[in-house]
């Protein structure tokens, strides 16, 4: 999954290993990520972007989101 954890932690200036200590995880478990080796759980998901002080989407990217098509018809409004 690709994400923009690499230049969020390097933008605040933490290591691999301090991320990884603050969201209960290893450093290596952190390079997975950003290499995207590994996806994350959506438990680690929130708790990265909890650290950060952001929602998910402002870390991880959705590869299902597509430019405003969705699959579902827009609900009728009441009159």
């Amino acid at each position: 999954m690709k994400s923009r954890l690499k230049a969020l932690r390097a933008d605040r200036g933490l290591t691999q290993e301090q991320l990884g200590l603050a969201v209960g995880v290893s450093r290596y478990a952190i390079n997975a990520l950003e290499t995207e080796r590994h996806d994350p759980s959506l438990d680690l998901a929130f708790r990265i972007a909890s650290a950060f002080g952001v929602g998910v989407e402002a870390v991880f990217i959705n590869p299902h989101e597509s430019a405003g098509a969705s699959p579902f018809p827009a609900a009728a409004k009441a009159c």
